[in-house]
């Protein structure tokens, strides 16, 4: 018995900081350093490596991004 909630405990912790790492890596908005913002549905979004980190679209282009061209944004929730 306590093997498994050993076992439990540990997948949990495991879940947990997977998770807090992919929202590091994989913001929902990336301004490129030629300043350009890539939301998750960008065709450029998983190419970007060197990239700052935003919550929204909008707050990425009020930090002086611009959009990529022939880009359509979503409307954001």
């Amino acid at each position: 018995m306590r093997l498994l909630i050993a076992i439990l405990v540990l997948f949990t912790a495991v879940a947990v900081y997977t998770d807090a790492n992919a929202n590091e890596t994989n913001p929902p908005v990336k301004m490129s350093k030629s300043e350009i913002c890539h939301a998750t549905d960008s065709s450029y979004y998983n190419r970007t490596k060197n990239f700052t980190a935003y919550e929204t679209l909008t707050e990425c282009l009020e930090d002086g991004g611009r959009l990529p061209k022939n880009y359509q944004p979503k409307k954001e929730s």
